[in-house]
């Protein structure tokens, strides 16, 4: 996160000891033994407090500590803690706005893993997504927290104003981070925010999959100032349709289009289709992204109830879930009637026409520019700098817990070299250590190893080299971030 610019606290080591403790880490029923570690966390600060007689008193040391300007140009007490919280919300709409345009889904967005500083606080659950869906409304209501807590420092009705404000900030931070990521770079049209948006619907509508499916996996339970501790969670991930960030990263080779339409912008426009659609998913992995995962006896029995007995039905499911459920069913019965090659036509069209609506737009950033040569330049290095080439993939880190495991830390370490260049093409860094010289696994170790993995059937078989920079290979569905 750090070295992809955005607002983070930093991991200072980690210690592992010999002492196991046993924990069902995939909740498969397959318990197994793990190391006991301590990860040391570096920040500006970590501070939180239950004392209400001290809330004057530790507001008075954040703001003078960590908001000297605040302090500086408020004198007026009420004042200075409504800049102070405005500018807590500002930075937080902001780091999530980043966060939602690399695809990071932060798992535990408990009021306690917020910072008053904007930093990325307590990885826990964590994972970049295939697709990124724009959903900031819990740091919201994290922010509404933060003022019930502060109050009566902070005025009711002046920290509802502040937090009013909050969506606009949002949207205002990722259209400014989306332009970017787009080579929009002269101009900002009223149109952009519809080219975003069919943007990421044509990356699900070539896939048409869902990003995740959260399973409870322990109930709520309320803490301090009434916030929501989710203690326990899985993320699934399954392939949704173009993957987020190599159809990010792919978007700087699309060149500005001539003054007229010639046979050389039409080759362009399909060119950059067949880029596209190599990043989407395969029939057959949008049939096993939509499986339901529910026996059909199971769901035609939870149907009849939710009609029958709604109270017991509310007990043991919800209508949520039933829907979604419902959903892939539907899903799955198309793309059951559907060929590999009807698939990739109705993906070729729907590239086909935001390509060419993109085109259009960048159109618009010629108009009154001289040397279109230069603003090409200046927009593939802005995107190359903002679309990273490789982000932490669960399949990646995978890989790397898993030699750790067994005594071997160098995934580890080339995993680290790798993501402290994001945005560049690392050569002699563009594999897992583990590949052999000529692309293929060292084969007793990884035999070794897969014997330890069958431990966990939940787990996944790392087998194919797969480059950092790779979208999932098919064995990563099978991953669970816990």
């Amino acid at each position: 996160m750090f070295f992809l610019g955005i607002p983070t606290t930093r991991a200072g080591s980690v210690v592992t000891s010999d002492s196991k403790v046993l924990r069902d880490v995939y909740y498969s029923g397959n318990p197994s033994y793990e190391r006991c570690s301590v990860v040391l966390r570096i920040a500006p600060t970590f501070l939180s407090y239950g004392r209400e007689e001290i809330r004057g008193q530790m507001l008075d040391y954040v703001i003078e500590t960590f908001y000297p300007e605040i302090q500086q140009n408020y004198p007026d007490r009420v004042e200075r803690n409504v800049a102070f919280f405005r500018e807590v919300m500002c930075r937080t709409a902001q780091l999530v706005a980043q966060w939602q345009c690399v695809g990071f889904c932060h798992g535990v967005l408990n009021t306690d893993n917020m910072s008053v500083l904007g930093l990325t606080l307590d990885y826990g659950p964590y994972g970049f997504m295939d697709r990124s869906d724009i959903g900031p409304a819990i740091c919201k209501w994290n922010l509404v927290k933060l003022a019930e807590a502060l109050a009566p420092e902070l005025p009711t009705d002046r920290a509802k104003a502040v937090i009013d404000e909050y969506l606009d900030q949002f949207n205002r931070s990722y259209l400014e981070n989306m332009r970017k990521k787009l080579g929009l770079l002269r101009k900002e049209e009223p149109e952009d925010e519809i080219l975003i948006t069919e943007l990421l619907r044509t990356m699900h509508d070539t896939g048409g999959a869902a990003m995740r499916d959260l399973k409870w996996v322990l109930p709520c339970k309320k803490r301090a100032f009434n916030e929501i501790n989710i203690d326990w969670f899985i993320f699934h991930f399954f392939p949704p349709g173009a993957d987020f960030t190599n159809t990010f990263r792919s978007l700087s080779q699309i060149s500005c289009p001539s003054e007229r339409e010639t046979e050389q912008d039409k080759e362009i426009v399909k060119k950059a289709t067949e880029l596209f659609l190599a990043q989407c998913a395969s029939l057959e992995e949008l049939k096993s992204a939509n499986t339901p995962t529910i026996d059909p006896r199971e769901l035609a029995m939870l149907l009849s109830m939710a009609q029958s007995n709604p109270t017991l039905f509310e007990m043991i499911s919800d209508r949520a879930t039933i829907a979604r459920q419902l959903d892939r069913m539907s899903k799955l019965k198309v793309l059951m009637e559907t060929s590999q090659e009807e698939l990739r036509a109705r993906q070729a069209q729907e590239w086909t026409s935001w390509i060419t609506l993109y085109r259009k737009r960048l159109a618009c950033e010629l108009e009154g520019q001289s040397d279109v040569q230069v603003l090409q330049e200046e927009r593939v290095r802005v995107m190359n700098s903002t679309n990273p080439r490789v982000v932490l993939r669960n399949y990646i880190a995978q890989n790397a817990i898993e030699a750790a495991e067994n005594g071997d830390f160098s995934e580890v370490q080339r995993v680290l070299k790798v993501l402290e260049k994001p945005f560049s093409s690392q050569p002699g860094l563009e594999l897992p250590a583990w590949v052999g010289s000529h692309g293929s696994t060292a084969q007793g170790e990884r035999d070794e190893r897969e014997e330890q993995e069958q431990r966990a059937s939940a787990s996944s078989t790392a087998i194919d080299p797969v480059p950092y920079d790779s979208k999932p290979p098919a064995w990563a569905r099978q991953i669970c971030v816990t």
